[in-house]
């Protein structure tokens, strides 16, 4: 039986309780794994746990063939249904090709037999080549934003009150944040810095630091979509739901490192709106780039919104839809 990728427990909160979701359990086959789910105010299971998940489940089958480890080079993912978090989650691992420096893996993710999530992953061993990049833009520090967390602290809402405690990355947004309130200009880009929220083991391996970094990002990834159209979190009545994930993974990332987002949202229509995402570390390495398509929809004179995905509060609140940041 294979056994889980290991998972080296953080020490600090809320950023174990990610990494302790992101330890899989064996399942009963081979190749086959189980794992559970944070839990969320949706109600549905965080699409980035499921697709850091399954990286880690494909990256459990690979086999050292002594030169060196194969690493995550990318992730292509689709989003079926929604996933529920009290339910566990069984991930099929399928070997598709072992070559002399890839290697590919199928990753299913079902709940009681439906499938939630589908992926295909490539890895690649350690090998010299040229290296170039596109010059990281010049924006402020992160030293000099304010931190999303400060602004959970001053809003007396049962939302702000639950990212607070369970946000396992900072954000801070160089255009500012539109979690209240649409952005002043209707514009799809944005720049914004994360990073983890506590220690991140020494003993991690570089395929948990970039599964760490799947996992937050899908986060943040249409923000410059509903910046492009207005809309906030709380638009109301609005319904977003993330469709597919693509990601390249080009240099080494360290997650409890500040990592900068430089987003847009090209082109949103039908209701799906595609966002995309350059991400630099703090010394100005690209590491990784991101592409989605989401699920972006609010009322129309012909269909009224269910705000079906969004955060349903608790503690009091009348139930209606409230959307918020995910994850």
């Amino acid at each position: 039986m294979t056994l889980p990728y290991p998972v080296p427990a953080a020490s600090d909160e809320p950023l174990g309780s990610v990494t302790r979701v992101l330890a899989l359990k064996a399942g009963d086959g081979e190749d086959t794994f189980t794992g559970g789910s944070l839990p969320q105010l949706s109600g549905r299971v965080y699409g980035g746990q499921v697709v850091a998940q399954g990286l880690l489940a494909a990256a459990a089958t690979l086999v050292d063939d002594g030169d060196g480890p194969r690493l995550p080079h990318s992730v292509h993912a689709y989003f079926m249904r929604g996933g529920r978090p009290e339910t566990p989650i069984r991930f099929d691992v399928e070997r598709m090709h072992d070559g002399r420096s890839f290697s590919q893996r199928r990753t299913t993710a079902s709940q009681e037999g439906s499938v939630i999530l589908t992926m295909v992953s490539s890895f690649q061993e350690t090998q010299e080549g040229a290296e170039v990049q596109l010059p990281a833009p010049q924006v402020p520090r992160p030293e000099e934003l304010t931190s999303a967390l400060e602004i959970f602290r001053t809003i007396d809402h049962p939302v702000a009150r639950f990212l607070g405690r369970t946000a396992a990355f900072d954000q801070r947004h160089v255009e500012g944040n539109i979690f209240l309130r649409p952005a002043e200009t209707a514009e799809g880009r944005q720049h914004l810095w994360v990073r983890s929220r506590g220690r991140i083991p020494q003993d991690a391996t570089q395929v948990v630091h970039r599964a760490l970094l799947a996992y937050m990002c899908d986060q943040v990834m249409l923000e410059p979509a509903l910046r492009s159209q207005g809309l906030s979190w709380r638009s109301e009545g609005m319904s977003l739901a993330t469709l597919d994930h693509a990601q390249w993974f080009h240099r080494d990332v360290d997650a409890s490192d500040w990592l900068l987002f430089v987003q847009d949202s090209p082109t949103s229509q039908g209701g799906r709106s595609m966002a995309r995402a350059e991400v630099f570390d703090s010394s100005g390495r690209l590491v990784s780039t991101i592409a989605q398509e989401g699920m972006v929809r609010m009322p129309t004179a012909t269909r009224s919104g269910d705000g079906r995905w969004a955060i349903r509060t608790a503690e009091g609140e009348d139930g209606s839809p409230i959307p918020a940041p995910r994850g």
